[in-house]
């Protein structure tokens, strides 16, 4: 059970990048897929969640409106397209599945991709 997340790198303020993850070793279709992200010296957060059952979405306030979650069945790999990119949002993404958006625990996290937002 593995899941490889990449699409991380380098980009100036008010860039964009997509994120991907990809799963091996089981099914996304019945996981509720997330992504979290950690900057230097601040603690984990939730950045979204796209639901297995709706494809309902959910968004921290930081990037509602800039961030999409969306994920592919198919190709078994859920991405996070991000736009408009500040400083802030430079730190380390992983994804992650659960059962569900609202279950505190995670079923399998990827190794992490760095974004970094300079200029």
């Amino acid at each position: 059970v593995q899941l490889q997340a990449s699409g991380g790198g380098l980009v100036q303020p008010g860039g964009s990048l997509r994120l991907s993850c990809a799963a091996s070793g089981f099914t996304l279709d019945y996981y509720a897929m997330s992504w979290f992200r950690r900057a230097p010296g601040k603690e984990r957060e939730g950045v979204s969640c796209i639901s297995s059952s709706d494809g309902s979405t959910y968004y921290a306030d930081s990037v509602e409106g800039r961030f999409t979650i969306s994920r592919d069945n198919a190709k078994n790999t859920v991405y996070l397209q991000m736009n408009s990119l500040k400083p802030e949002d430079t730190a380390v993404y992983y994804c992650a599945a659960r059962k569900s958006c609202s279950d505190p625990m995670v079923s399998s996290w990827g190794q992490g991709t760095l974004v970094t937002v300079s200029s």
